[in-house]
């Protein structure tokens, strides 16, 4: 029989992006008021591995990831997407066309998770209009993206920074927590 047990806690990561590099830096501020205390901000990427935003946000898009001291539960991944969707509102023009896209998830020992306001055939259900994207399991040294891993996340440069928001997690990760592995 199988014993319930709690999760591991896991460490927040947020991905921001923009046409406008103040909106970037504007909300990647904001962030500390939801997630608490930044410990990591990846250097700019470009972000030209899709179009799909290009006619509600412009171009070019830099991204920026940002990964919080605080581990959380990963429960508390819903809560976070809920108040991404908010602040996202925030940063809408006019025409609420966003002027920022911000995409929370986590990273623990075995994986990156992404929440998603979408289904898909691979996402799991969180609620409240939430989903989990399984979007890269970490496997012998490495984040490996899977087939559906968007392009961007797949690149070797955001696998290297996703190692080096583990790397930071495992010195945060109680003695207990590492042994569950």
């Amino acid at each position: 029989m199988s014993q319930l047990k709690d999760p591991a806690p896991v460490k927040p990561v947020v991905a921001v992006f923009s046409a406008k590099r103040n909106a970037l830096a504007d909300a990647g501020r904001m962030l500390e008021d939801k997630i608490g205390q930044i410990d990591f901000i990846s250097q700019e990427f470009l972000f030209n591995q899709t179009s799909y935003y290009q006619d509600e946000m412009g171009g070019p898009l830099i991204k920026r990831f940002f990964a919080a001291k605080d581990l959380i539960d990963p429960g508390d991944l819903i809560d976070l997407k809920i108040w991404t969707v908010e602040l996202e509102a925030k940063f809408s023009d006019h025409k609420n066309k966003r002027l920022v896209n911000v995409d929370p998830g986590y990273v623990s020992l075995e994986r990156l998770v992404l929440a998603t306001g979408k289904n898909n055939v691979h996402r799991i259900y969180l609620g409240h209009g939430v989903w989990a994207d399984l979007t890269m399991i970490f496997e012998r040294g490495e984040f490996k993206p899977l087939p559906w891993t968007f392009a961007d996340y797949a690149s070797d440069a955001v696998r290297e920074v996703m190692k080096d928001i583990r790397r930071r997690y495992l010195d945060q990760l109680p003695a207990e927590a590492k042994e569950r592995k």
